[in-house]
């Protein structure tokens, strides 16, 4: 236990430097529903900022709404991820996650989450194909939902666990 308050102490201290070079709280961007940001974040994998956004927006602009994308030819939605690293993965993959989330719900639609308890949504998510902790920690803290989640690259993570950080994952 000894281990785990000099571990939580030790990222306290971490914060206040943050928040005193660069202000707190940070600011979001944006407020994308949970959905929209899960598309958003699957968009993102291995790709620029620049480029997964003109790919999402060319999905905003071709296509009415989720369904149909999820809907719509692979070739369709490929063409318009295009931007995107790995288009041609990336189109399927996004139709396959949509279709999850249509047989689980009954609809396209991820506001269910705001009555979750973090981890259980977290989980429910996770449980989507082509998620994983990073997307799934991005769309709880950076939609609307503005959970309690920091989504990191792999070897953030792994720095973070060397500090000790991973002992107080847990710890609010």
């Amino acid at each position: 236990m000894r281990a785990v308050m000099e571990a939580a102490e030790k990222l306290r201290a971490v914060h206040a430097r943050l928040c005193r070079e660069f202000g707190c709280p940070i600011t979001y961007h944006h407020a994308l529903s949970p959905l929209d940001e899960l598309v958003s974040s699957l968009l993102s994998h291995r790709t620029r900022n620049a480029d997964s956004r003109r790919a999402f927006g060319n999905l905003r602009e071709r296509f009415p709404d989720w369904a149909a994308v999820r809907d719509a030819p692979t070739a369709a939605v490929e063409d318009a991820v295009s931007p995107c690293t790995w288009p041609e993965a990336k189109a399927p993959a996004l139709q396959r996650t949509l279709r999850a989330i249509t047989e689980a719900r009954g609809a396209l639609d991820l506001d269910h989450l705001a009555g979750m308890e973090t981890e259980a949504a977290r989980a429910w998510l996770l449980a989507l194909p082509g998620v994983g902790p990073k997307t799934a920690a991005a769309v709880l803290s950076f939609s609307a939902l503005r959970g309690r989640a920091l989504p990191v690259d792999s070897h953030h993570h792994r720095v973070a666990q060397r500090l000790g950080w991973g002992l107080i994952c847990s710890i609010r």
